[in-house]
């Protein structure tokens, strides 16, 4: 896959912009294999997705939980996913110009490191879940998988939507 570079630049806010849209649309496939996945799981592990749980845990904190129901708490739980992930792919883009990778390959790393630093770090230094050391084996692995998932459709996307500017862009540079 091509990388990002190209000799025509792409404005900062339209990277941003790329990178948010890259993120939403891969949580699609992170979300549908999470959800597949999780039936393969031992029974005991077959609990609450960490976006339910990180959801139900800040509507508690929110005093709102006692409030919603399964629906609502589902309906939560898929947009602060999806923007969660959109967040991501917002910060992965302005880096994924400067990285001499292919697209892919960045995608996936940033994957993992969007792993590392909310399951090892974020969640469980604001006290929202356990640490991913504290959970089963099968489960951190079919965790890191999604995202692994999620930064593949992320670095792809992220790479396709880039081009397609970068193209508007040279033809608009050469219609002036």
């Amino acid at each position: 896959m091509i990388q990002h570079q190209n000799s025509v630049d792409t404005q900062p806010g339209q990277v941003i912009l790329i990178g948010t849209l890259a993120g939403f649309v891969a949580t699609i496939p992170m979300t549908i294999f999470m959800l597949a996945t999780q039936r393969f799981l031992p029974k005991g592990q077959r609990y609450d997705l960490p976006p339910e749980i990180i959801t139900k845990e800040l509507a508690h904190r929110a005093n709102v939980r006692q409030h919603m129901n399964k629906q609502q708490v589902s309906g939560a739980t898929l947009i602060s996913h999806f923007g969660y992930g959109a967040v991501m792919g917002a910060i992965y883009s302005p880096l994924g110009k400067r990285v001499p990778l292919p697209a892919i390959v960045q995608g996936i790393l940033f994957g993992l490191v969007v792993w590392i630093g909310s399951y090892l770090g974020l969640l469980p230094l604001l006290g929202i879940s356990a640490s991913g050391q504290k959970e089963p084996v099968r489960r951190n692995l079919m965790m890191i998988a999604a995202h692994v998932v999620w930064g593949t459709a992320m670095g792809a996307t992220a790479d396709v939507l880039m081009h397609q500017q970068q193209a508007r862009s040279s033809l608009l540079l050469r219609s002036h």
